[in-house]
């Protein structure tokens, strides 16, 4: 109810259930995991993180759940949420985690998880590009450049794979735009793709979201990926019709959508008009650009 008017102009959209639900399929979290979310808002995404447990045997108070988010009035509804939904051992930090992440040990190291799931703010103006290059945790120097000043995104990518343990995953919700931009944000992502951490780049439909109108793309990137799919990555276009329901005002996923999705994930394998797995080689030769439509072609033949 509250997220409507919540934060839009800051770039913050409340993630709907559907979309938390894709994510958290997809990176399958299980009992005794540390899972984090950094830009957590209402806290949605670890709730569903632990239902998603609780679903499949496993006990969510083993969970190690941890947030941060950097408005204080949506930071006291996700507790409150954390709360009604009987997460009381979920830890739950104020303030910006560019430049003062709070989750960290007593030797002032950050915490690391074996899952970390965000809807991070769209192309945020000021994210910190002036605190980056000095960045104490050295979160900002792997990839051979610093996000733009003016466009967030690829920073907070950078902070969850820094926050991931070696054998653990990452979820997040990001604009097209990270796909296909050039100067920094180019050389970042040639980076994290020669790095062999994209696992998967899935193309959702437009207008899902309250307020932003814009197509989304959700990146899954993993430390340690099954031997058979190293060197490569998987693309989805789920924008199509048959992957979304359209209604008036919005779009929405349903579960039959959500399945589609997740089988494709897992089944790891070409489908015509809808999902290609692309070497790492191929994706060079398309100059490190992870546009969908170069990868998955839809037109009718």
């Amino acid at each position: 109810e509250f997220a409507d008017d919540a934060g839009k102009k800051g770039g913050e959209f409340y993630t709907p259930r559907s979309v938390v639900r894709l994510i958290v399929e997809l990176l399958e979290p299980r009992e005794r995991m540390r899972i984090c979310d950094p830009t957590a808002g209402s806290a949605g995404m670890l709730i569903y993180a632990a239902q998603y447990v609780a679903e499949h045997g496993g006990d969510p108070r083993n969970l190690v759940l941890h947030g941060q988010e950097r408005n204080l009035g949506t930071l006291a509804i996700g507790k409150l949420n954390l709360l009604l939904h009987g997460l009381r051992s979920a830890r739950y930090e104020g303030g910006d985690v560019i430049a003062e992440p709070r989750l960290m040990d007593e030797r002032g190291r950050l915490f690391s998880y074996d899952r970390v799931i965000a809807n991070p703010p769209f192309s945020l103006k000021e994210w910190g590009a002036d605190f980056a290059p000095n960045d104490p945790h050295h979160r900002f120097d792997r990839f051979g450049a610093i996000p733009p000043k003016t466009k967030g995104d690829l920073a907070f990518l950078q902070h969850m794979l820094a926050v991931t343990n070696p054998d653990g995953m990452v979820g997040v919700v990001m604009p097209h735009g990270i796909l296909f931009r050039g100067g920094a944000e180019g050389t970042i992502r040639k980076g994290i793709v020669e790095a062999d951490l994209f696992e998967a780049v899935i193309g959702l439909a437009p207008n899902l979201f309250n307020g932003a109108s814009i197509p989304v793309a959700i990146c899954v990137l993993n430390k340690k990926k099954a031997p058979e799919r190293r060197g490569k990555v998987l693309f989805i276009d789920a924008a199509q019709p048959g992957y979304y329901r359209a209604g008036k005002a919005k779009n929405y996923l349903d579960r039959e959508h959500i399945t589609k999705v997740v089988e494709a994930f897992q089944a790891y394998q070409d489908v015509e008009r809808f999902a290609h797995v692309a070497s790492i080689d191929e994706i060079a030769a398309n100059d490190f650009n992870l546009n969908i439509s170069r990868y998955v072609d839809t037109t009718e033949h």
